[in-house]
């Protein structure tokens, strides 16, 4: 419990609900160790930490952890990563929940997953720019100024000199020179600092995260991989969130320092039990009310979420007629009224959980 505290008390809202929300948005990963990790690719890989808040907050405050449960279990669709899309007049296809991540726990499918999947004549994924680095090199010189500062503003200019110095300390920890990021844009730097050092070190290293290791899967078996965004898009969203709004979260972020640890297995606990309707209950029990950005948050969430849901339903429509699709994307896209499971119900589908 104390750790829980402890993080509610050095981390504001924001923080918390974009290393959350960072795992919707599939490119950022790639993005972050594309630009950051390419020197450490053969660095030793150092041990993952982190505690689960989870399970310090039943042992430490019960009731709070009943209340935490009462809610996520009002959450609409939010038990369950996969779920079974039936259309009459279309072979049944299935939706999965990902994790972006290349911890072997998410890595490794559950039985009934690997069994769909293994069935599954197509794979769909968010965007399949994240299997060709030429593509991603393309897409990131395509619009410069989606990810830098093009005229004379570097992120220290837009910092506290406390807040720099932090800055500067969290990159010198990871073995990044803080000139090397001076005109990035404060969502990248937010999104590197979201990955634990041992997640960073991985991915660096070549292991996979869980989407591209379907896809590495699905075309070795002959299957083709079809993406329902690209590269552009993803960033484009991104950036059009209000600079303010990225600075809070980039500082919070900062402060957060190696808590973040604590985040990430917390995150990884409720993957593993598909529980994705526990997320924001569980952060805003950790998270001091005062402190919540009510207005920023719901912009990231119409944007990054909400709207990017309806996008993917609509592309995977003609993909999901062919029948026999396994679709795989971010499992926090997946609960809530304007999650996908109910999108695509609205969509004519019917929508049955798997277990």
């Amino acid at each position: 419990m104390k750790r829980v505290i402890a993080i509610a008390d050095r981390a504001a809202s924001v923080s918390l609900k974009l290393l959350v929300a960072l795992n919707v948005l599939f490119f950022l990963s790639f993005l972050a160790v594309l630009l950051f990790a390419a020197g450490r690719a053969h660095a030793e890989i150092p041990t993952c930490t982190g505690a689960d808040m989870l399970s310090a907050l039943q042992k430490g405050s019960p009731a709070t952890y009943d209340k935490i449960e009462a809610e996520a279990a009002a959450t609409l669709n939010g038990k369950g990563l996969l779920w079974k899309l039936e259309k009459s007049g279309e072979q049944p296809s299935y939706l999965f929940g990902t994790m972006h991540m290349t911890d072997p726990r998410v890595t490794t499918l559950p039985a009934y997953a690997q069994k769909a999947f293994d069935a599954a004549g197509t794979l769909i994924i968010e965007t399949t720019d994240v299997l060709d680095k030429q593509k991603m090199m393309t897409a990131m010189l395509k619009e410069p100024d989606l990810m830098m500062f093009t005229d004379s503003t570097t992120l220290s200019s837009l910092l506290s000199p406390k807040e720099a110095a932090a800055m500067n300390a969290a990159l010198d920890a990871r073995g990044i020179p803080p000139a090397t990021v001076a005109k990035m844009k404060p969502w990248m730097l937010s999104a590197m600092m979201a990955l634990p050092a041992c997640e960073l070190a991985r991915q660096s290293s070549g292991a996979p995260v869980l989407d591209v290791k379907l896809a590495e899967s699905a075309k070795a078996a002959g299957k083709p991989v079809e993406g329902l965004e690209t590269a552009e898009s993803q960033l484009r969203a991104m950036a059009s969130l209000p600079l303010a709004f990225h600075m809070k979260g980039l500082v919070d972020t900062l402060k957060l320092g190696d808590k973040v640890n604590d985040i990430n297995e917390t995150m990884i606990v409720l993957y593993q039990r598909g529980d994705t309707g526990m997320f924001w209950p569980l952060f805003r029990a950790a998270m001091p009310d005062e402190q919540e950005d009510p207005a920023g948050y719901a912009a990231f969430e119409e944007t990054m979420i909400t709207s990017r849901n309806k996008v993917m339903v609509d592309h995977a429509g003609p993909i999901l007629a062919k029948g026999n699709a396994f679709m795989a994307v971010g499992a926090l896209h997946l609960p809530g009224p304007e999650g996908l499971v109910e999108d695509f119900r609205k969509a004519g589908y019917t929508v049955t959980a798997v277990n």
